[in-house]
């Protein structure tokens, strides 16, 4: 018997186990999926992408995009304690004021503003610069500068102020637009997850139990009220039993997933595949990622990361954590606004000292400079979907890529921004010719049909079991609606994704949870009004 049941170990779910323990009358069951984090290649930050379509990976794809030359989109999601943020690039980004504001004002999230979540922000965060304004230091979420960072990405920073854009040393400060490099989620120059800031300190708690490679196929009510969970462990179908509250943190295609398969969804949907309808919601059905492609140059002169991930480097990291092998892959970028008048930018950038090419998941051996241009304003809605009533049954993801213009419009004047800033300062000199999408490609029409070509995700999926108002799955404390005894935490309730990478914001979600769970009043708001 437990008081709780957290349905996913990943970067909501450790939080969540960390801080509801810490009460010693409270008992937790935190069930994952995927196998512990045990793996080298989780802790090496360079090895991130030698993650895809393994082990630690669900291996999610598309249906094929309608608006995106009929592709169907691979999208990794992990699949280990930690979750993503085991998996992901490190960056840490928190998003716009703007984003947060929007939340509170025009979707009825009351206490989500930027203000009432920058306290969170810096709860969980153990700032390496100090305890500088919008900043905390001392949480479990260490925040570092890169140990090591790429000629050519530092190349791409400099030119990118010569281009005009502002430098930027702190994109979760005062201002998010500019250019420079991200910070990470690292500790001493070794990835930092929320499994290893959060979970393993706390995983000889008595009143904590863990439980690795276990699938939750559902959610078991009396009634109308959420009692606990079955699922499948060891070859064998199991249940527990929550007395307070059954947390559903998967994120954003789990949890719709896992709702839809007990009964909370689209009732014509669900009856369609035979599920009886308990709460007939919207779940799945306001899906949201950030859109990129892929501005790649030719760099002869200049060795590129992989030809230094040598046994001489890899020698360096085991030692002192140092070198190559430190790098995030995705080491500079930043924030811009293509048009004039916008309240806050529509434009992200990550660049790479290396080639990025079908996902990461073609290997090249070619010297490349990669610009991932994104999308981070989205007008575009998807939807998660049941493809069968199996709970081992992959859901049909639509993130409707390109569906609405002004999605397509931002990764146009990107593209063509992209190739200015090479143009520009250091990488004038640096570079040897457009390897993608080409200089003949140098039209409208022949850019709208390069983007739509090659979108792809930047990982960032949200908002399928979106908080707000009344016809919100989720109410502004996360309880799921139409039933008792459920909350979803994760990025699934984001009710639109915010600018930038997505983890810091589902952490800081996470903390605000953990209070609104334990009855707690929340942290005072933060003053930061200029």
């Amino acid at each position: 018997m437990y008081d709780y049941i957290i349905v996913g170990a990943g970067s909501a779910g450790c939080v969540l186990a960390a801080r509801l323990t810490e009460d010693p009358s409270v008992k937790v069951l935190l069930l994952e999926a995927g196998p512990p984090d045990a793996a080298p290649e989780i802790h090496i930050p360079a090895a991130a992408a030698t993650m895809f379509k393994g082990p630690y990976d669900w291996d999610y794809t598309t249906v094929p995009q309608e608006h995106a030359a009929g592709r169907s989109v691979y999208w990794p999601r992990g699949r280990t304690l930690g979750g993503s943020s085991s998996t992901n690039a490190m960056i840490y980004i928190r998003g716009a004021r703007y984003d947060y504001d929007t939340w509170r004002d025009s979707y009825g999230c009351d206490g989500w503003g930027y203000e009432d979540l920058l306290p969170y922000f810096c709860r969980a965060e153990d700032q390496q610069r100090g305890e500088i304004p919008y900043h905390g230091v001392g949480g479990p979420l260490r925040v570092e500068d890169l140990r090591y960072k790429h000629p050519l990405t530092r190349a791409w920073v400099q030119s990118a102020k010569a281009y005009g854009l502002a430098a930027n040393p702190d994109f979760n400060g005062a201002d998010q637009d500019g250019v420079g490099f991200y910070q990470v989620t690292h500790k001493r120059g070794r990835r930092w997850s929320t499994a290893a800031g959060y979970l393993h300190p706390v995983k000889n708690r008595p009143n904590l139990t863990i439980v690795t490679d276990a699938l939750v196929t559902r959610v078991l009510f009396e009634g109308r009220r959420a009692t606990g969970v079955r699922y499948e462990a060891r070859g064998e179908s199991l249940s527990a039993r929550a007395e307070a509250e059954v947390i559903l943190s998967g994120g954003a295609v789990n949890s719709p997933q896992l709702l839809m398969l007990s009964g909370i969804g689209p009732a014509d949907h669900l009856r369609s595949l035979g599920i009886d309808v308990l709460a007939d919601s919207p779940v799945g059905q306001r899906l949201q990622d950030h859109p990129f492609v892929n501005v790649m140059f030719a760099t002869p002169r200049a060795k590129a990361l992989w030809e230094l991930a040598n046994t001489r480097s890899l020698g360096l990291y085991q030692a002192f954590a140092r070198g190559p092998y430190a790098s995030n892959i995705a080491e500079a970028g930043g924030f811009v606004r293509t048009v004039e008048g916008l309240p806050a930018p529509d434009l992200q950038y990550h660049v790479l000292p290396s080639p990025f090419v079908n996902q990461g998941l073609t290997e090249s051996h070619e010297r490349l400079l990669s610009i991932l241009v994104a999308a981070v304003a989205v007008a575009g809605r998807g939807s998660v979907t049941l493809r069968s009533a199996s709970p081992h049954a992959k859901p049909l993801i639509d993130p409707a890529y390109l569906a609405d213009k002004a999605d397509l419009d931002i990764l146009v004047a990107g593209v063509r921004q992209a190739r200015e800033i090479a143009a520009s300062g250091p990488l004038a000199s640096m570079t040897g010719g457009e390897w993608a999408p080409g200089e003949q490609v140098d039209t409208d029409e022949a850019l709208i049909d390069f983007v739509r070509r090659e979108v792809a995700t930047l990982y960032h999926p949200t908002s399928t079991c979106a908080m707000g108002a009344d016809d919100a799955v989720c109410d502004p404390d996360l309880r799921v609606r139409g039933v008792e005894g459920l909350r979803v935490v994760d990025a699934s309730v984001m009710p639109a994704v915010p600018r930038g990478n997505t983890n810091a914001p589902t952490i800081a979600i996470a903390e605000r949870a953990a209070d609104l769970i334990r009855n707690r009043t929340p942290l005072e708001p933060a003053t930061t009004r200029k």
